[in-house]
């Protein structure tokens, strides 16, 4: 008799779908970015941009998975979803994708510590980045200061992120 507690086995031979494999990333990500249109009420800024932590988490896990391309559309997805300056997003994300292949070019190795800190640099220079832009676009005098307990949630946040990205991704790869 076959045990009924492995139902959850796919079959032999079956894949999951194109759509599933190519497509699970960028949705997650792209929900992730719509968390910010959720209505919290607060004094400055202390949400961590989750379009960003998947976004990061999802490269750092999975590095054949994009191009570093992918930062322009799912920035500018992000950067209409937040209401950022159209362009800041697309810009941070790139250079930071960019930022991780050159990372990644020198590292022979790379253990989970070393992930967290380059997803740490990667949210600061992104948070940072994004102060700088509304600075420059009108958005009125922004310190870093203010920011600073959301850089620190979203870096103490990154690891339960790329958890959940990994249950997702054992999801996505599973026919």
């Amino acid at each position: 008799m076959i045990d009924p507690h492995m139902q959850h086995v796919p079959r032999l031979g079956r894949h999951p779908s194109r759509f599933r494999l190519a497509g699970t990333p960028v949705i997650t990500v792209m929900l992730g970015s719509l968390v910010t249109t959720l209505p919290v009420i607060a004094q400055s800024p202390v949400m961590p941009p989750f379009g960003l932590l998947l976004m990061l988490s999802w490269r750092l896990l999975r590095p054949e998975l994009w191009r570093t391309w992918i930062g322009v559309p799912l920035g500018l997805f992000d950067d209409i979803a937040s209401g950022q300056p159209i362009g800041s997003a697309m810009f941070l994300w790139t250079v930071t994708l960019i930022g991780i292949d050159a990372v990644e070019h020198r590292m022979v190795w790379r253990s989970y510590r070393q992930d967290w800190l380059i997803a740490a640099a990667a949210i600061i220079f992104c948070i940072a980045g994004g102060v700088f832009f509304a600075r420059i676009t009108g958005g009125g005098n922004i310190r870093l200061l203010l920011v600073a307990p959301q850089m620190l949630w979203t870096v103490l946040l990154f690891p339960f992120v790329v958890r959940q990205c990994a249950r997702i991704d054992s999801w996505r790869v599973m026919a």
